[in-house]
């Protein structure tokens, strides 16, 4: 399967709950609902640990991808992903890097690229 790097510059090819979703694999959704939740302070159960990756059409996703504002940003202006966006890298953008530089760093190559 090809890479998907979702709208935000993440590799979706990297997330446990992809990857648990792939291989229909029960111990590793544990393993991510466990890490999660300690890491987000929130309570995450392991059946709630699929997601087909932020760009599938129609496939599930993971909770916080539902509702994720980068992702309702660029299906909106139907984007690949925020490096194609006229606005790169607004305010919304700005404030997920500070989080995770690494998505940053994908985007802008991406869009050096285009």
């Amino acid at each position: 399967m090809k890479e998907m790097i979702a709208f935000c510059g993440l590799t979706c090819h990297d997330c446990g709950a992809l990857l648990a979703t792939q291989d229909d694999d029960d111990a590793k959704r544990a393993e991510v609902a466990q890490q999660w939740s300690e890491l987000f302070k929130v309570d995450i159960k392991p059946e709630n640990v699929n997601c087909d990756g932020c760009l599938s059409e129609g496939g599930q996703l993971f909770s916080y991808c539902e509702v994720c504002e980068i992702r309702k940003c660029a299906l909106g202006k139907d984007v690949m992903n925020c490096a194609y966006c006229n606005e790169y890298a607004c305010e919304k953008l700005g404030k997920f890097f500070h989080m995770a530089p690494e998505a940053k760093k994908r985007l802008d190559e991406i869009r050096s690229n285009l």
